[in-house]
């Protein structure tokens, strides 16, 4: 039998075209990094450079940005077996920009279809699936069809085994302009609204993580701690309320609180920190460190990636995340320095 996987991720793959230059408008930039995007991906980066075994579950345009991030995903030690080409639409891009320390605005180029929505449940390795250590989806992934059933399909196969992670993910841009997104109380919202979808994932789910922006879609609650109760209600074991300057929240269903407040970091790029977090949160349910433990690792991991430019090749290494707790702030390192 093959050996499991640690971590599979499944949805959203691009290329993100960064500013070399930080603190202009895309129309008087000259130059661009070239790097791996989209969240789940980068999660998978993530948890891989904190030494899980990891793949993910998406798919890319039969074109050079897709070998290109064929190419990266194995850089980065991510299995791309399940990484697949869509003849019919190009590699998505993304730019942004990057005015510190907290405006990084995005331009997603996914149109007129992003490859990675058309992922078909027929195409799943449910076996793979089922048996990985965590299974992590996001929001993006139920915006469209075949990706929603096929995302769903997962989450059944999963029939909440071992670790299952939904990250909220709320990206509007993605979803049909003409779908209701009023926050409707979930469990009264329509049958083909973002907080139906989210609500039927939730019940599927066994860790639920999000902003507030995430959270209020996905339970009509924005006050952290009742956000966090929704989610739980709605079916997770655990629920992670991020809160930017407000640090991170974490409540069990076992009745178990856990706050944590942000590392200090002079931000550079925050755009691949959550990502970031995500990967260490799945590195410390795998270790089973408890809830505490868990966040302020995943909180340092999320601020190195802060204090620096890229998202999948800034992701850090243990050394860098036990060397920022130990010092209690995230001080100018290059990615891989030694310690």
């Amino acid at each position: 039998m093959p050996e499991r996987y640690d971590v599979i991720t499944m949805g959203r793959i691009g290329v993100d075209l960064y500013p070399l230059q930080t603190g202009l408008p895309l129309a008087r930039v000259d130059t661009f990094g070239k790097f791996l995007g989209g969240s789940p991906s980068n999660v998978a980066v993530a948890a891989a450079r904190l030494g899980r075994r990891t793949a993910v579950v998406t798919r890319t345009g039969h074109d050079a940005f897709g070998e290109y991030l064929h190419h990266q995903l194995r850089e980065f030690g991510v299995d791309d077996q399940w990484v697949t080409p869509v003849d019919a639409y190009p590699t998505p891009v993304t730019f942004c920009e990057i005015f510190p320390p907290d405006d990084f605005p995005l331009y997603f180029y996914r149109q007129p279809k992003a490859p990675d929505l058309e992922i078909h449940t027929s195409e799943l390795d449910l076996g793979a699936i089922r048996s990985a250590r965590v299974f992590w989806m996001t929001g993006t992934g139920l915006c469209a069809e075949p990706s929603r059933t096929a995302t769903l399909a997962a989450l059944r196969a999963r029939d909440r085994r071992g670790i299952t992670v939904f990250d909220l993910d709320w990206r509007p841009m993605f979803w049909d302009t003409t779908q209701d997104t009023s926050q409707d109380a979930p469990e009264t919202a329509p049958e083909d609204t973002p907080a139906a979808r989210y609500r039927e994932a939730l019940a599927l789910a066994t860790v639920a993580v999000g902003n507030l922006d995430e959270c209020e879609i996905a339970t009509g609650e924005r006050e952290p701690y009742a956000a966090a109760r929704a989610l739980i209600g709605a079916g997770a074991e655990l629920a992670v309320v991020k809160q930017g300057p407000g640090g991170v929240l974490a409540v069990h269903r076992d009745g178990s609180v856990a706050e944590v407040p942000p590392l200090p970091v002079e931000v550079v790029n925050g755009l691949g920190a959550g990502d970031a977090f995500g990967g260490a949160l799945c590195h410390g349910l795998l270790a089973g460190w408890e809830t505490g433990r868990i966040m302020r690792y995943a909180n340092a991991a999320g601020a190195i990636v802060a204090s620096r430019l890229a998202c999948s090749s800034a992701m850090p290494f243990p050394y860098e995340v036990e060397a920022a707790l130990t010092e209690g702030a995230v001080t100018s390192r290059p990615t891989g320095a030694t310690p």
